[in-house]
């Protein structure tokens, strides 16, 4: 589908819909394949900063590969198996942000207006960066903490035990969790550059914002340590506050050259009506 074309028939937007979502699954599915084989390496990434507050570690990090089974147990067979393809599949997922988000940026393009496809190379950009700093922030900063008070909270009546799968899922899960809330910048400056929701209006809302973030973050974190929701609710905080300063930017830049233009347009009026 050509950039600019402003209109197709139903079934070439299907057509261009099918042949992305193609191009989207198989870079997953090949890249998967390749990274399964690194599958351990991986899952010893993931396990890490867990593996150090479960009672078979004696509270030291893992220092190889061959800790994993030291540390951690499989309760099922087919685990392994299924444990390996996810986690190949969810690297893949962050590996290959670049070619998913395009694909699906390139299908909206045509649908956008000459003077708003400028923003689509910038979003390319800042949603791959907003993406990987979210799951980043969430392996350094947050899952240590996390799991450190929530296996202290079991220490004094049970015996916690390294379920693969269950770390596994759940560490994954959080991951991709912060990296989609992360993208929260790219919405709020869109809603407003694009006029959908007034700037004013959210500026004006701040109270209500900050009560949706901090209960979206009581509901994302994995525990219910303040520490680990506090650090969550800055994040958030600075993100959107981030995403208003640069809205208000790019809105007093646009209202500053509409003004010039009517005062052009304006001043062409009046010398023609001179002559």
């Amino acid at each position: 589908m050509a950039v600019g074309q402003a209109r197709m028939p139903l079934f070439d937007h299907i057509g261009e819909l099918r042949r992305r979502l193609t191009v989207i699954v198989v870079t997953l599915l090949v890249t998967s394949v390749i990274l399964y084989f690194y599958a351990p390496v991986l899952i010893y990434i993931v396990l890490s900063p867990v593996a150090p507050y479960l009672p078979a570690s004696g509270g030291e990090t893992m220092a190889s590969i061959a800790d994993l089974s030291q540390n951690f147990i499989s309760l099922n067979p087919l685990e392994g198996f299924a444990l390996k393809f996810k986690i190949a599949l969810v690297f893949s997922l962050v590996v290959c942000c670049p070619i998913w988000i395009w694909q699906i940026l390139g299908f909206f393009m045509p649908a956008l207006k000459p003077n708003e496809r400028k923003w689509v190379v910038p979003t390319f950009f800042a949603a791959i960066a907003l993406f990987v700093s979210g799951v980043l922030f969430c392996y350094f900063l947050i899952l240590s903490p996390a799991f450190e008070w929530l296996l202290g909270q079991t220490a004094d009546i049970a015996n916690p035990l390294g379920d693969v799968g269950f770390y596994v899922n759940t560490i994954l899960l959080f991951e991709i969790g912060f990296g989609i809330a992360f993208e929260l910048p790219l919405i709020v400056f869109y809603l407003t550059v694009f006029r959908i929701v007034p700037y004013k209006k959210l500026r004006e809302s701040w109270r209500v914002i900050y009560i949706v973030l901090m209960v979206l973050c009581a509901m994302v974190t994995p525990d219910a340590n303040p520490i680990t929701m506090i650090l969550m609710f800055a994040a958030m905080a600075v993100l959107y506050e981030g995403s208003l300063l640069l809205s208000r930017l790019v809105l007093a830049r646009r209202m500053a050259r509409e003004k010039l233009e009517n005062e052009t347009e304006e001043s062409a009026g009046e010398g023609d009506e001179k002559k």
